[in-house]
């Protein structure tokens, strides 16, 4: 795997499995046996349900672990006046005037329906490291590119933004 990660989004996936663990793991584990309690496992579309959310939760715990264990930890940190991870961005579309605003986060937190743009995407890339009234040339593959020019940069605080589920 080897995913970037920052100290902030291991953190919360540590703050995830426990929560999975402490929390979720021994309801799932009761609702398995109360639905075993049931009688004929066969036709029990509760157990078969129960065991199901049991499943995914383990399955969740395990990934996080994994992920967390073969990640490269990065830093959060960048100077003040430059693109870094955590930071937000106000960026002007060179060839039509349109702004817009992003997040760069690492990949595990990317949405870019909610604004959230990872690092690793090719805006984040060429965002970071630059400072505002650049004009930075976005390639995304050998015959497309563009150029946006940045407007602002906030120093934003980790807020909390949700590692995305698979």
């Amino acid at each position: 795997m080897y995913d970037e990660l920052t100290p902030s989004d291991i953190k919360k996936m540590e703050e995830e499995i426990e929560y999975r663990k402490l929390v979720v793991r021994p309801k799932a584990l009761e609702d398995v046996k109360e639905a075993r309690a049931h009688g004929d496992l066969s036709e029990n579309f509760e157990y078969h349900a129960a065991k199901k959310v049991k499943n995914q939760n383990e399955s969740r715990i395990r990934y996080l672990e994994r992920m967390i264990r073969t990640a490269k930890v990065i830093s959060e940190d960048s100077a003040a006046d430059e693109v870094g991870i955590n930071n937000t961005v106000t960026v002007e579309f060179v060839e039509d005037g349109l702004e817009e605003t992003y997040k760069i986060v690492t990949t595990v937190r990317g949405n870019s329906l909610e604004g959230l743009i990872s690092n690793e995407s090719p805006l984040g890339k060429a965002l970071l490291g630059h400072k505002v009234g650049d004009t930075v040339h976005v390639q995304v593959n050998d015959a497309i590119g563009y150029d946006v020019c940045i407007k602002s940069i906030e120093n934003t605080e980790d807020d909390g933004d949700k590692i995305r589920s698979f």
